[in-house]
This record gives structure tokens, C-alpha cells and sequence, in this order.
């Protein structure tokens, strides 16, 4: 029976439970589709956590019962009552708890293996040192981010002089350690120093990251506990953590690729520290001034447009203002308006955060554009509506070369006849860039909370 449970049973669950994994990663390619692709991966993880219950290895229960539970109590609480404007900070949180799991699984085996009597071979020191220096960059990284994004320190970039140099001479380091301890596993004193460097490193890396720049850091933080996950199997020898472990983390680096790739940043100053330090504002001067409107004028305008365009940003989420967004889409409509939501790459606080809040305010995903296929429909645009957005809808980076977000590919809302943008107030932004759009001649201001005004608006388009 135990060899049929070690040799059959055991692999063929951590085989199904692969398979569910990659078909879930692929059916999180469509908002279609991406629920089903949720819902295999979870029931890929439960036939894992089952298959490994069975191993030969366990000799008891008692504690891996109470992780359970305590496991299970804390994430139904985060899903059920923590906000979909939230999803950010509960993301970072999640990064946080994966990579720390695998922090402590490697601290443990190599405490283990340590006091064992046998010699650490060099592929599991490898193996080991992989993981936990990937895996306490992120714990701190991401708890790092989880900080700014739920506003319990200050969003803006921290800067120091010297920053870069520190920040790749600590990683430097970590690394050499590392490296020393493949071929002298024995110096536990070095190991744990390791451990401690990548615990500051992590913090050293997301200080001079700003809450605006957070799509590419935690795509990025992703990788790393993914990968941190991979190099947890290769040192216990479990096979579906090294598949499960490499899909996460090679899928994350990809994504943060194309997450720098939308923001126009290199992913290399990404990696080293730089990615986000706050740089001379070299935007032209801006004349004018920026033009308020009331809101039954906006109602006006919006109730007796051909097309109507919603750019959501970040003001959206804070606002949580997407199920009244899509109430004024839907009054919009019954008046005969076609209305579509343009969303760009990296609208918000994590990759996707706007398709997420719209999909839970059950707005169409055939009413849900990429910017490649909304800009070429601007120029036929009667109003676009603008909520709370600052840099992805700057034209300074299509036409200012000296601007720090140049070449960044935007939402052309600017070409559109009119442009209603709605603020909070007159601030810059979390970039603290200034943005020429609000001084455009066709550019309205609609000043206040969005949800309110939205709310507001919803209700003049029923009554004009």
C-alpha cells in the first residue's frame, strides 16, 4: 500500500495537479475566461495539498492540521471582506505570505540538514541559497508595498544619496555569500547574515519605488516568489512545487517585461533600485489655465454624444466609484451613446487593476479596449471622460522628448472633441509630473470626489 501511495498515487496527483495549473494560466489570458482559469488553478492546488497529506514523510498531523485552518480561516476572511479596490494590498500580502512560506521551508532544511551528519551537497545548497535569498527580498519587498499602497507610509519615492551603489553592493554580497556557502555549506554564521541582507535588500529595493510605479513591482515580486517556490521544490524534491514555482515565476517576469515595456522603463532599472527615484520635471512650461465645468454641463454634453470614452485610473479604485461608472455607462447607453472603457497596461496599482474593478461592477468585456485599440477611435471621440488618470493620458510623453515619461505609449484622450476630467483637486499626481492635457482648450475639469460626481452625473443623464 505505501509504495503504491509514494510511486502512483502521490505523482499522479502532482501530475493532475500541473496540468490544472497550466491550463489555468492559460484560460487567465481572457477576462472570458479568466474566472474558469481561477477556479482550475484553486482545484489544482487542492489535489497538491492532498496528494502531499499522503507522504510518507509526515509523521504528524497535528501541526499541519492547525496551518489548515488558521490558513484557511485568514483567506476566506481576505476574500470576503477585504474590498476589490483593495485587491493591491491583498495581492503584495499574498506575495508576502508565498515567499515567506518558503523562507522558513528553506531556513528549516538547511537547520536540518546542518545537524543530519551528512554533508550538504552543492546542489541543494544551491538550491537552498536560491530560495531563501530570493524569498526574504520579497517578504520585506512586499510588505514593502503592501505599506505605500494601503497609505500606512507615504506613496512618493524615498530617496537617499548613493541609493544605487548601496542597494547593488548589498545584493553583491548576498550573492557572494551565497556562492561561498555552495562550496562551504558548513558557515552558518554567513548563511543567516545571508538571510539578513536580502530581508533589507528587499526594503532597500521598493523604498525609491513610487505608489504610481507599483504595476511593474508587484508583477516583479510575483517572479520572485515564484521563483523562490521553484528552488523550494528542487530542495525538498518535490516535483509540483518546481512546475508550479517556475510557471509563477517565469509568467511574473514576463509580465513585468511588459509592464516596463508600458511605462517605457528597462527592466534592468528595475532590478537594480533606480526604477522609480524621482527626476527633474523637464516637462514644457504649460500656459493657461484649466477650466472648470459643472456638472449638468458635463450631463449635457454626455447625454447627446454619438461616443462616449471612461479612462479609469487610480482615482477610480480610491473613489471606488466602478459600479457607479457603469450605472452612468448604462444610462448612457439606453440613450442610444455608445460607450467603451479604453484601459491602459498599467491603470492603477497592480497589472490588470482596472479590468478587475470594472469586471466586478459587471461591466462587458466587449466594452473593455486595450489602448492600441482605442486611440485610433479618439479623433471620433465626442467626450472622453477621464477618472482619475494623470499619466497614462499625458501627452507630454508622445510630445515632449525631454519629459521623464517620454515615449510612454498613452491614451490619446487629447485628440478627442471634449474632455471631461474628473479630480479630486488640482495636484499633479502621484508622478508629480504637470500634465498639459488639463490646460488644453478642449479639457473641462469636474472637481470633487468621483464617486459623487459620477453619481451625480448618472442622475442629470436620466432627467436631460
Amino acid at each position: 500500500m505505501e509504495y503504491i501511495l509514494n510511486e502512483v498515487l502521490i505523482p499522479l496527483s502532482y501530475l493532475l495537479a500541473s496540468i490544472l495549473f497550466i491550463f489555468g494560466l492559460k484560460q487567465l489570458a481572457h477576462p472570458q475566461t479568466a474566472r474558469r482559469g481561477m477556479n482550475l488553478a484553486a482545484a489544482g492546488m487542492l489535489v497538491a495539498i492532498v496528494g502531499t497529506l499522503f507522504h510518507h514523510d509526515i509523521i504528524s498531523y497535528d501541526l499541519i492540521i492547525i496551518g489548515l485552518i488558521v490558513g484557511s480561516l485568514i483567506g476566506a476572511a481576505m476574500s470576503i471582506w477585504m474590498p476589490m479596490t483593495a485587491m493591491p494590498q491583498r495581492t503584495a500580502l499574498s506575495h508576502a505570505f508565498g515567499a515567506l512560506a518558503a523562507s522558513l521551508v528553506g531556513v528549516a532544511e538547511y537547520w536540518h540538514a546542518l545537524h543530519s551528519g551528512q554533508p550538504i551537497a552543492a546542489y541543494k545548497m544551491t538550491a537552498l541559497g536560491f530560495e531563501v535569498l530570493f524569498g526574504s527580498l520579497t517578504v520585506t519587498g512586499s510588505l514593502l508595498a503592501f505599506a505605500k499602497l494601503q497609505e500606512l507610509m507615504r506613496g512618493t519615492p524615498v530617496t537617499y544619496k548613493g541609493q544605487n551603489i548601496l542597494n547593488v553592493s548589498l545584493f553583491a554580497l548576498a550573492a557572494f555569500i551565497f556562492i561561498y556557502l555552495v562550496f562551504d555549506p558548513g558557515q552558518t554564521t554567513l548563511f543567516f547574515i545571508m538571510v539578513g541582507l536580502s530581508f533589507l535588500f528587499g526594503i532597500l529595493l521598493v523604498l525609491p519605488i513610487g505608489a504610481a510605479d507599483m504595476p511593474v513591482v508587484m508583477s516583479l515580486m510575483n517572479s520572485y516568489a515564484g521563483l523562490a517556490a521553484a528552488a523550494t521544490g528542487f530542495a525538498i524534491n518535490n516535483k509540483v512545487l518546481i512546475i508550479a514555482g517556475t510557471l509563477d515565476g517565469f509568467s511574473g517576469f514576463i509580465l513585468s517585461i511588459l509592464m516596463c515595456k508600458a511605462m517605457n522603463r528597462s527592466i534592468t532599472n528595475v532590478l537594480f533600485g533606480a526604477f522609480g527615484s524621482p527626476v527633474d520635471d523637464t516637462a514644457v512650461v504649460v500656459q493657461g489655465e484649466m477650466k472648470e465645468i459643472g456638472a449638468e454641463d458635463v450631463a449635457m454634453q454626455l447625454a447627446y454624444a454619438r461616443q462616449v470614452v471612461f479612462v479609469p485610473g487610480y482615482g477610480l479604485a480610491t473613489a471606488q466609484a466602478q459600479h457607479v461608472v457603469r450605472e452612468l455607462g448604462e444610462a448612457l447607453e439606453h440613450r442610444g451613446v455608445q460607450v467603451k472603457y479604453a484601459i491602459h497596461p498599467v491603470a492603477g496599482r497592480m497589472p490588470g487593476h482596472m479590468n478587475v474593478l470594472l469586471a466586478e461592477a459587471n461591466v462587458p468585456y466587449s466594452d473593455l479596449y486595450e489602448l492600441e485599440q482605442i486611440n485610433p477611435e479618439m479623433p471620433a471621440t465626442d467626450v472622453a471622460v477621464v477618472i482619475g488618470a494623470n499619466d497614462v493620458v499625458n501627452p507630454d510623453a508622445r510630445d515632449n522628448p525631454k519629459s521623464p515619461i517620454a515615449g510612454m505609449p498613452i491614451i490619446e484622450v487629447d485628440k478627442c472633441h471634449t474632455v471631461i476630467v474628473l479630480k479630486r483637486g488640482r495636484g499633479k499626481g502621484f508622478s508629480g509630473l504637470e500634465n498639459p492635457l488639463f490646460y488644453k482648450n478642449n479639457t473641462r475639469m469636474l472637481y470633487g470626489d468621483a464617486k459623487a460626481s459620477l453619481t451625480k452625473l448618472a442622475q442629470e443623464v436620466q432627467h436631460a
